[in-house]
């Protein structure tokens, strides 16, 4: 999933954005109020992690500015405010959910994927399937003819962009700014050698390879002719 965390403790939001990433997901992150509301508003992110306690703009009025304008994308409220009245405001706020810090980040993983589920991408948007190939995007797991192929979490965000992609060329400069989060070239080879080892465990087993080279471009995921 795609996720914006909108969070001033740099500490914090960058065991965050670590924690969520090798988990498979892409995180982005808003240091203040204003900042994350433009960015919630702009983007079309699968769901929202906020602190109350923001500079410029707190998060019950970051949240209830986005519900007003017609944004729905789900919102769970992260901070040190745990008590009982304090989690009645942020739901009645239009937060999805709300988690006191400290937290176990199995249980924050846990609570994004069910506002994801209750009011996030449609069930069918959930899975992605090409051929024989299926990937469930809140379960993290993905099969090929029924057969479970294990994938690094950056391996699952590269297959995952490419499904999403289906029958298109993606570039290098897609993938790097998608998957890695590079706006710039890093010199090195990271994609190819996720590539080759992408295209090993997807494809090895079956006479039919989904993902091909398209030389000078990129790559492309694509039905077997």
């Amino acid at each position: 999933m795609h996720l914006l965390i909108i969070e001033d403790d740099p500490e914090t939001a960058s065991y965050l954005v670590k924690g969520l990433e090798e988990s498979g997901h892409k995180a982005e992150h808003a240091a203040t109020g204003p900042d994350g509301l433009s960015k919630a508003q702009a983007f079309g992110y699968d769901a929202l992690i906020v602190d109350r306690m923001l500079p410029g703009l707190d998060g019950l009025s970051l949240v209830r500015a986005l519900r007003s304008g017609g944004n729905n994308t789900p919102a769970l409220f992260l901070t040190a405010l745990a008590d009982v009245d304090d989690r009645v405001i942020g739901l009645q706020s239009g937060g999805d959910d709300y988690l006191a810090k400290p937290f176990a980040f199995a249980e924050l993983l846990a609570r994004i994927d069910a506002i994801a589920r209750r009011r996030g991408m449609p069930a069918a948007d959930m899975v992605l399937r090409v051929a024989d190939l299926e990937m469930d995007r809140l379960k993290r797991n993905v099969k090929r003819a029924g057969q479970s192929i294990p994938l690094q979490a950056r391996e699952f965000r590269l297959l995952e962009y490419l499904m999403l992609h289906v029958g298109q060329t993606v570039t290098r400069t897609m993938l790097l700014e998608q998957v890695w989060g590079y706006h710039f070239d890093p010199q090195t080879n990271v994609i190819d050698v996720h590539m080759s080892r992408l295209r090993t465990k997807v494809d090895k087993q079956s006479a039919h390879p989904l993902i091909h080279t398209v030389r000078g471009a990129g790559y492309c995921l694509r039905e077997p002719d």
